[in-house]
């Protein structure tokens, strides 16, 4: 592990691709756009308005049972703001930035947010000096799991006092510091004007279910993301969890896996990580033809998320036993080039300004 100063750029490896297949691939399209979400946005108003029906005309324990459905689709949002701030999924830039906002507004993401750090998390991945999104994919025990999985009150607290902070212009922690420093008070405005935005979203919400009587619109909605998130946390934690930091081979520190056609497209295809770091430009719903063209110079990837987190549980028991243990997956010896020392492009960023 070389020293390196924070905030140097990453000589990152990658694979060589046919640079007419990359433009190919990297061409966005509206209607592949619209199938991915609007298909997605179907899927969460079938299962809203299933819990919302079940509350008055099933058994409480079938209203349970689909309002954890509900969540677990529901939760898959965070994938769907991750690939609009890209501004990736549709050709036309407007449409990205409109589902980004709604999106963002129904999982609680501040796009601003999201992208400031985001955009670092690519250009730093698993560096932790300068991507502070790493610590999010560390180990957890099993009851830290469940308290995320089922019911996320920690979450919901989280959203509503940093988005009250954000509302009224602050930032707090390392982190929010580092990316929304005083000398860039136009990025900490585009912050607290989201965060104002949302917060009046959903206190109007409340007030017409109030005032209508309609008491489970808020629990679809605005109470949506902090139930039912044990099958995208498993998800999203694959995308890192188990794999070292400060290597500059996206081979090393992401992770690619195969799932099932449904599972994928609620994921938005972000199963397909390691091709995503490595070519971020590309839409999701082309990352697996794209990994077609990488699969020779990758690591073996694992197939389903049984299969997954037995790799990555592994590695965690290993590392409470020898701390120094790294699991270094074994990859094609490299055969194209190191992008230059300078911060790299990623996608166009769709961060409502």
């Amino acid at each position: 592990m070389s020293e390196r100063t924070r905030g140097q750029p990453i000589n990152w490896y990658w694979i060589p691709v046919d640079r007419e297949l990359i433009a190919a691939l990297s061409r966005r399209s509206d209607w592949l756009g619209a199938l991915q979400t609007l298909g997605f946005l179907a899927v969460l108003a079938c299962t809203g308005s299933l819990a919302y029906y079940s509350a008055a005309h099933f058994p409480s324990y079938a209203t349970i049972a689909l309002l954890f459905l509900h969540g677990t689709c529901w939760a898959f949002l965070a994938n769907a703001v991750h690939e609009l701030s890209h501004g990736s999924v549709f050709a036309t830039l407007p449409l990205n930035r409109v589902f980004l906002a709604l999106f963002g507004f129904l999982r609680w993401i501040n796009p601003v947010l999201f992208w400031t750090s985001h955009g670092e998390h690519h250009k730093f991945a698993q560096y932790p000096s300068d991507d502070l999104e790493s610590g999010s994919f560390a180990a957890v025990t099993l009851r830290e799991y469940l308290m995320k999985a089922v019911i996320n009150l920690e979450g919901l607290r989280w959203a509503i006092t940093s988005t009250l902070r954000h509302a009224q212009g602050r930032v707090a922690g390392e982190w929010e510091e580092h990316l929304f420093p005083d000398s860039k008070p136009e990025l900490r405005y585009q912050l607290t004007v989201w965060a104002r935005a949302f917060l009046a979203g959903h206190v109007i919400l409340l007030v017409v279910a109030l005032y209508f009587h309609l008491w489970m619109l808020p629990v679809v909605t605005t109470l949506a993301p902090f139930y039912g998130g044990a099958l995208q946390w498993i998800c999203n934690q694959s995308q890192h969890a188990g794999l070292p930091g400060e290597v500059p081979d996206f081979r090393l520190c992401s992770r690619t896996i195969y799932l099932n056609p449904v599972l994928e497209f609620m994921y938005w295809h972000m199963n397909y990580h390691t091709d995503h770091h490595i070519y971020a430009a590309v839409p999701c719903y082309r990352l697996a033809r794209l990994h077609r063209a990488l699969r020779a110079d990758l690591p073996p990837c694992p197939r389903g998320l049984l299969a997954t987190w037995r790799e990555i549980i592994g590695t965690w028991r290993k590392q409470r036993s020898d701390p120094s243990y790294r699991f270094i997956a074994a990859v094609p010896p490299r055969r194209g080039r190191v992008a230059p020392a300078a911060p790299r492009p990623v996608a166009g960023s769709a961060a409502p300004e």
